[in-house]
């Protein structure tokens, strides 16, 4: 009886597997933004090394949600391997390079599994996806404007000194607007 009742699948098999495909993404932006803060916190940049370990934890948190929805659609969800994260970066402009080139990377597959959906058809997973497409648009923008910081201040050793007192009101004042 339990089989009868159940679905095999509610998802069309491409869009299961660009989801699995997503929650390894995420993981693997997890890994990195652990990393990014190591290398912040290991040159005194505590207030970055706390933005990166946040920036980890929220991707964690998405992976989560992806990884839930498959669940919940009775679905075959993929735990993924994680690859080696970047440890070496030439300076601390370079960490926020590599964050926005990696939330530009995420909002492209955003867009993508947005796009399958409606080509499949798929309305309620393009509904969930709707947080997500939000999220990047957030996401990105905390990216840039973290990277204006040093076009405003520069990359002196003052300036970095003031992009460390900042950089985490570039969260929360992007929360706010």
């Amino acid at each position: 009886m339990k089989d009868i009742l159940r679905r095999h699948s509610v998802l069309k098999d491409e869009v299961v597997d660009i989801i699995n495909k997503q929650v390894q993404m995420e993981a693997q932006s997890s890994a990195a933004y652990l990393a990014m803060a190591a290398w912040c916190d290991v040159r005194g940049y505590d207030n970055c090394a706390e933005f990166f370990f946040k920036q980890s934890d929220q991707e964690r948190e998405h992976q989560m949600k992806f990884f839930k929805y498959l669940v919940d659609m009775e679905c075959d969800a993929i735990s993924p391997a994680v690859g080696e994260s970047q440890h070496e970066f030439e300076k601390l402009r370079s960490v926020f390079e590599k964050a926005l080139e990696m939330e530009i990377a995420v909002t492209d597959s955003i867009h993508d599994m947005v796009r399958l959906c409606r080509k499949v058809g798929d309305l309620a997973t393009e509904e969930f996806l709707r947080w997500f497409v939000q999220e990047q648009i957030e996401e990105e923008y905390v990216s840039r404007r973290c990277l204006e910081l040093f076009d405003v201040l520069g990359e002196d050793k003052i300036a970095l000194g003031m992009i460390e007192e900042r950089i985490l009101d570039v969260k929360y004042d992007a929360a706010e607007g």
